[in-house]
């Protein structure tokens, strides 16, 4: 169990990557209260969280539902969070966290807390793929344990974000723009190298397994 936890604890942590909120956060806010910044930060963590289990208790059978295997969606998904490595590696903006019209449009917004805080930014595609691939083979009913161990991986890394996020002009003024890029580019590294193994597994399993 320690040892799950820890593995997709890492993996969401990487995909997730609370650090790069951290600007997006701080200018969403600038020049906010104190008290809208705690309550955007809340809300955003609290919708957070109730995506990541509508997704872990229902993915799977929406994918069952759709006709399509898990080992299908675990070769789109290496592919999906391989980009979002792309990205983090390159300092690019590659459209599966947010477009600039999105970017725009929240700056626009009162409240924040729901778009583009808990979507796309904490419960993004790569984290909802993160999800169904850990998800996919593990039953609340069957195997209640090692699914709540799994999501209280999942709600760490999101309580977390939710720390830095109610830091986050503090901790961008420490560790500037520069350490940030540098953070993310490391774990960008781990994620790339995690999105390969996702989709040698799921070729191995559908073309191979015997």
């Amino acid at each position: 169990m320690i040892e799950a936890f820890l593995k997709f604890f890492v993996v969401f942590f990487v995909v997730v990557s609370p650090i790069s909120i951290l600007p997006e956060f701080a200018s969403l806010t600038d020049g906010a209260t104190s008290a809208y910044k705690k309550r955007m930060a809340v809300k955003a963590t609290v919708i957070s969280a109730l995506i990541v289990v509508l997704f872990a208790v229902a993915g799977t059978a929406l994918l069952d539902a759709m006709g399509i295997s898990i080992q299908s969606f675990r070769i789109f998904g290496g592919v999906l969070l391989f980009l979002v490595a792309l990205e983090m590696v390159f300092a690019r903006e590659s459209g599966t966290r947010t477009s600039a019209d999105e970017q725009a449009e929240s700056r626009r917004r009162a409240d924040i807390s729901v778009f583009p805080l808990a979507f796309p930014l904490l419960a993004g595609p790569g984290a909802l793929t993160t999800i169904l691939l850990a998800f996919g083979r593990v039953s609340p009913w069957q195997e209640p344990l090692t699914f709540l161990v799994l999501l209280l991986a999942a709600w760490v890394v999101l309580a977390i974000a939710f720390v830095l996020m109610l830091s986050a002009e503090r901790v961008t003024r420490l560790i500037g723009q520069t350490g940030s890029n540098v953070a993310n580019r490391l774990l960008g590294v781990v994620l790339g190298a995690l999105a390969v193994q996702f989709v040698v597994d799921g070729i191995r399993a559908t073309f191979f397994a015997t």
